[in-house]
C-alpha cells in the first residue's frame, strides 16, 4: 500500500515557499531585465538572495550542501509550489540544467570535485551545463548517435565534437561534457573557460525562462585532465540514465505548478468576464474546459506522486519517469492550452503570464525526450514483455 501522507516538514516547506513565491517572485515577472534567452545573471543572482535568505536554495539537496535532504515525494511538493512562477525555480536554485547536475554530481562525483563544483553549484554562486545532445545527426533522443570523441593524449582527454540547445551554456562556469570513448561514452567535468570550448550562438527558441537560454557550443581539441572524469570510465549512458530519470519527474513538478497558475487565472477571468448575460464560467464550453484542467491537474499531481515514491524505493525509475514524462507533458500542454483559449485574445498577450506558461509547456513537450520517442520505447516495452510470456 503506498502511503502518500504529507509531513510536517513537507507541509511547511511547500507553505514556505508558496508564500515566497507570491510575495517575493511573482512580482519579478514583469522586470524588463528578463530577456528572449532567460534571466539576466543579475535577476538571478538577486532573486535567489532573497531565496537564500528564507532558507529556500536548492532545498532537495544533502544536509552537506545546504539543503534539506528531501526524498523524492517531499520534493514533488516544494517543486510544485515553486513552479507557480515561470521564475520560481531560478530563483530557488532548482531549475534546470542545473538541479539535474547537482543530483548527478550528488551521486556520482569524488568528494574533491564536488567541493570544487557541486558546493558553489548548490550555492547559487556559480551555474552549470551539460552537453550531451548533438546537431547534425549526432546524439539527441538516440546518444548511441553520439559523434562527439575523447581520446586520451597522456595525462590529458582531448574532447573533438560540437554540442547544440546546450541549455545555460552561455554564463555558465562548468560543464559536464558526454563524450564517446573506446568502447562506450564517459563523461568529463571541466570549466567553460577551459581553452577550446567555443560558443558559437545561442538559438532563439520559444521557451524563455532557463538562465542563458539554450546554445550550440563547438569543443576543439578541449584538454581534460584524467582526474576529471566524472564517476567511471565508459559509464557514461549508465550516468545519463541516473541523471534523466529524476529528472525528467522535477520537470513534470515544476511545471505542474506553472499550469495550476494559468489554471487559476483562467478560473478568474471565466468567473469575471461576461457574455450573452452570464459569466463565462457559467457557459458549458467554458466549464468543461476548466473541469478537463482539473482532471488533467489531478491525474499528474498523482502520476508525479506515485513516480516519485517508486524513486524513493531505491528503484531505477527510469521506466516509471518516461510513463510519466509523457504523460505530464502531454496533459499539462492541454491544461495551458485550454487556459490561453479561455482567456482569448487576452491569453495571447503579455498581460498574463498564460501564454508564456503555454509556451514553456509547448517546449516539455520536446525535451528530455520528445513524446513519440517515450511512446516508441513504451511500446518496446510492451512487446518485449508480450515476447517474455509466450
Amino acid at each position: 500500500m503506498v502511503d502518500f501522507t504529507r509531513g510536517a516538514r513537507e507541509l511547511e516547506l511547500e507553505a514556505r515557499t508558496r508564500d515566497f513565491i507570491r510575495d517575493q517572485i511573482i512580482p519579478y515577472e514583469r522586470d524588463p531585465r528578463l530577456g528572449g534567452h532567460g534571466p539576466s545573471e543579475e535577476i538571478r543572482t538577486e532573486m535567489q538572495a532573497k531565496a537564500r535568505a528564507v532558507g529556500l536554495i536548492a532545498p532537495q539537496l544533502p544536509e552537506r550542501f545546504g539543503g534539506f535532504g528531501l526524498n523524492h515525494r517531499e520534493t514533488a511538493t516544494v517543486f510544485r509550489a515553486a513552479g507557480y512562477s515561470v521564475l520560481g525555480p531560478v530563483a530557488m536554485n532548482i531549475m534546470a540544467p542545473d538541479e539535474g547536475n547537482m543530483h548527478l554530481l550528488a551521486k556520482v562525483a569524488t568528494p574533491e570535485q564536488q567541493e570544487r563544483w557541486l558546493r558553489p553549484l548548490a550555492e547559487g554562486h556559480t551555474r552549470s551545463a551539460f552537453l550531451m545532445t548533438e546537431p547534425d545527426n549526432g546524439a539527441g533522443s538516440d546518444p548511441s548517435m553520439m559523434q562527439t570523441t575523447a581520446r586520451l593524449d597522456g595525462n590529458h582527454w582531448v574532447i573533438n565534437g560540437r554540442k547544440w540547445l546546450i541549455t545555460g551554456a552561455e554564463g555558465a562556469t562548468c560543464a559536464i561534457i558526454m563524450a564517446r570513448t573506446a568502447t562506450g561514452a564517459t563523461m568529463f567535468l571541466t570549466d567553460m573557460t577551459t581553452p577550446g570550448i567555443v560558443i558559437e550562438r545561442v538559438l532563439d527558441t520559444i521557451d524563455q525562462s532557463m538562465p542563458g537560454g539554450h546554445a550550440v557550443v563547438k569543443l576543439e581539441d578541449v584538454r581534460v585532465p584524467a582526474d576529471q572524469i566524472l564517476g567511471e570510465l565508459e559509464q557514461g549512458f549508465r550516468y545519463a540514465q541516473v541523471r534523466l530519470a529524476p529528472a525528467r519527474l522535477t520537470h513534470c513538478m515544476r511545471w505542474w505548478g506553472s499550469a495550476q497558475r494559468a489554471h487559476d487565472i483562467a478560473v478568474d477571468y471565466a468567473s469575471r468576464r461576461h457574455a450573452f448575460g452570464k459569466p463565462l464560467i457559467e457557459h458549458e464550453g467554458i466549464g468543461f474546459m476548466l473541469a478537463d484542467n482539473m482532471v488533467d491537474l489531478q491525474q499528474c499531481l498523482q502520476t508525479i506522486d506515485y513516480t516519485a515514491w517508486v524513486l524513493d524505493q531505491g528503484a531505477r525509475g527510469t521506466a516509471e519517469s518516461s510513463l510519466a514524462k509523457l504523460a505530464c507533458s502531454e496533459a499539462l500542454y492541454r491544461v495551458a492550452d485550454r487556459c490561453v483559449q479561455i482567456l482569448g485574445g487576452l491569453g495571447i498577450t503579455g498581460d498574463t503570464p498564460v501564454q508564456q506558461i503555454f509556451r514553456e509547456i509547448r517546449a516539455f513537450r520536446i525535451y528530455d525526450g520528445p513524446s513519440e520517442v517515450h511512446r516508441w520505447s513504451i511500446a518496446k516495452r510492451i512487446a518485449d514483455d508480450r515476447a517474455k510470456r509466450a
